[in-house]
Parts: C-alpha cells; structure tokens; sequence
C-alpha cells in the first residue's frame, strides 16, 4: 500500500538529487535518509574497523551512523539535513576531508589518528 495514500497525503512536486553520480527523486519536506530509503538506497556510510553497512540507526541525529557529504559538506546527518533540489550528496569517505586510497580508510570510516565527527563515540 503506498503510504501517500494511506495519509491522504498531498506533497508538492518531486525534485532530483544526485547520490553518488546517480539521480534520485525526492520530495518538499523530505529528509535526505527518506529520500535515499524511497529510492532503494539502505546503506551510505561503513564502520571504520570491519567495514560493515550502515544508513540510518536512531533517525534523530543522535548516533551518526547516517552521516552523508552534501555539496561538499562533510559529516552530515541525513536523517536531519532537508533534500534540497540539486543538492550533490555523497558516501562519506573517513571524515570527508580525504579521498580514500589503497590503504586508506573506506567509506565512512576513520583510519589511524583521524578525527570522528563532533560528539561521535569509537564504536
């Protein structure tokens, strides 16, 4: 059942976003998690020791598992941050001050001496 019409809901016309080099379609009001979720996309971000997939944990900006880059702003929570049309958001890449290399930390994880986001807890 599409949850749209369970609410009667009336959303204002759909707008693009661009994940990763790839179009999604997002709506007013909508969070760049929820949008990411509506279009198939459940992980963005992996764990810095074991590398393991993770999207959106607490969905209240409280754990930092959803952090996304958004234009170029690293360590953004995506179930906080609006979409916004346009808007060029990205897998984060350890702090997302870096381009991961061999060797280097992958996607959302933080290597040796590397700073974690504000108020993000080793996991």
């Amino acid at each position: 059942m599409d949850p749209l019409k369970l609410t009667r809901a009336r959303p204002g016309a759909p707008f693009t976003v661009t994940f990763d080099g790839r179009e999604i379609e997002a709506l007013p009001g909508q969070t760049i998690a929820a949008a990411l979720w509506a279009s198939g996309v459940t992980a963005w971000r992996t764990t810095r020791g074991e590398g393991r997939a993770r999207g959106v944990f607490c969905g209240i900006g409280v754990c930092f598992d959803c952090l996304v880059t958004v234009d170029g702003r690293p360590g953004r929570r995506a179930c906080l941050v609006a979409a916004v049309p346009g808007a060029d958001i990205r897998t984060q890449v350890g702090t997302g001050h870096e381009e991961a290399g061999p060797g280097q930390a992958g996607p959302g994880q933080a290597g040796p001496g590397q700073a974690r986001p504000e108020g993000a807890e080793p996991r």
